[in-house]
This record gives C-alpha cells, structure tokens and sequence, in this order.
C-alpha cells in the first residue's frame, strides 16, 4: 500500500532520514518506534509530502506521491492523519468535526460551502459508532475528554475512506487505559477496514500489544524491522543505544 525508497531529508547539517526503504501492507498496523530525533514524525510527515524530502520516493497503491498540485491533493485524500494534538475545531459539533473528513470528496462549491450530503453524514455517524461516540454526536468538541477528542480524531480520519492512516504519537498525552482504547480502534480500523496504519509511539509495551508489525528509527535510520515477537532486548539495543532495558519498556 505504502513504498518508501531510499529516502533522505536534512535540516541543515542535520540528516533526519538517511535512505529509508519500507512497505506497509494493506490491513496492517506498523509501529514506529524511536528515541526524539530519530526521524519518526519527520518520516511519517514526508509519506504525503507535509515535509518535503532531497531524495527518494513515496508511492501509495502503485502511486507516486508528487510534490504539489492536483496530483498530490489526489494522494492526499487517500491519506488521513491523526495528530497528537487532536487538531480539532472545538466549538463545531463532534459530528462537523468528523464530516470536515469529507471535505476532499465533495465538489468545490459544497466543500468551499461545507454542505453535506445525507450520505455523507451517514458515513460520518457510522465512523463515530466504530470508535462508540456516536451517541456524542451533537456535543461540541471541547466538551469532551481528552482521549474522546482523539477518538474523533480517528473516526474524521475514517471518514476520508482512506487506504492509510498516519498517526504521529496519538496517545502521548492520554493514560495508560484510554491510549489502549484509542490503539485498539486504530487497530480494528487496519484488520477490520483494510487499511495501512502507521503509527509513531515513544512506548515499547504498547508495541508490543498492538503492532502488527514493529520498526525501530536511530539516527535517521531503521536500524530493526520485525514482527512485535521479535523486538527483544537486543533490538531495543539497537533502536534505544545505551539506554537501560528497564527503561525502554517503561
């Protein structure tokens, strides 16, 4: 679904990715791990071109990802991104929040209008009774917790119909029950949707719980690719360089 070739971005004197290679499948959840600076955000950013990048290249389902125009507005509606920070409108309605999703499928004038079809409110609730806050539909957004607003952040992500999901450290700010609830609903979107989630986390035990798959970043680099059985104490060696084990796995 996602192909990543020889990819390199610096800032500066700074390589943030030095030749990355890798594919994410279709139904598969992919867990990034890494200490900060390791390239995370900056790779998951340059997937659709939010960070441009010197060299290599992106493709999604067989496309390449370009940088600017039409082209690129056409990729970019197959991608939804879900940012640590919720990134929503709080005074809308949950329910506007999560139709902002249908934004990239409307013609212009309705989009420019935000007019909304019965279809597309349709497939707005049915995103929201997948992450269970349907029935919060026509509360405003800051009237929910925390971990609420991430979750609608998921179902306007859902919402775009997407072949991928980006999503950049969603549940750095949320307690250990709820970030397992919003892991999980990111993880039924992939297995149940079949769709190509990403996920950057800075937490090994969540990684373990729900990767599918696990990569680990040092330096711009991947430097460990496996299955979530595989990441032992010798690959969090190498993702986490003279860092304590039992630091690593808090």
């Amino acid at each position: 679904m996602i192909e990543i070739r020889g990819l390199v971005k610096r800032y500066g004197a700074v390589t943030a990715l030095d030749g990355v290679d890798l594919q994410l499948r279709a139904g598969e959840m992919l867990v990034v791990l890494g200490p900060s600076g390791a390239g995370k955000s900056t790779l998951l950013r340059a997937i659709n071109r939010l960070v441009p990048f010197e060299a290599g290249s992106v493709s999604v389902d067989g496309t390449a990802v370009a940088a600017e125009g039409a082209a690129l507005r056409s990729v970019r509606r197959r991608i939804g991104m879900i940012f640590q920070d919720h990134n929503l409108v709080p005074r809308l309605t949950v329910l506007k929040n999560v139709l902002t999703g249908r934004l990239g499928s409307l013609p212009l004038l309705p989009s420019l209008a935000q007019v909304f079809s019965q279809r597309d409110i349709d497939i707005a609730m049915q995103c929201l009774a997948r992450v269970e806050l349907q029935g919060r539909a026509w509360d405003r957004a800051d009237r929910l917790s925390g971990g609420q607003q991430q979750r609608v952040g998921i179902a306007r992500a859902l919402a775009q119909q997407p072949a991928a999901i980006l999503a950049d450290e969603p549940v750095a700010s949320l307690d250990p029950k709820t970030a397992r609830i919003v892991l999980g609903d990111l993880r039924r979107a992939a297995h149940e949707l079949g769709i190509a989630v990403l996920c950057n986390l800075h937490q090994v035990p969540y990684a373990r719980e729900f990767a599918d798959r696990v990569v680990g970043m040092h330096a711009g680099r991947i430097v460990f690719e496996g299955p979530r059985e595989a990441l032992d104490a010798q690959a969090l060696a190498r993702i986490y360089p003279g860092l304590a084990l039992e630091a690593a796995l808090a």
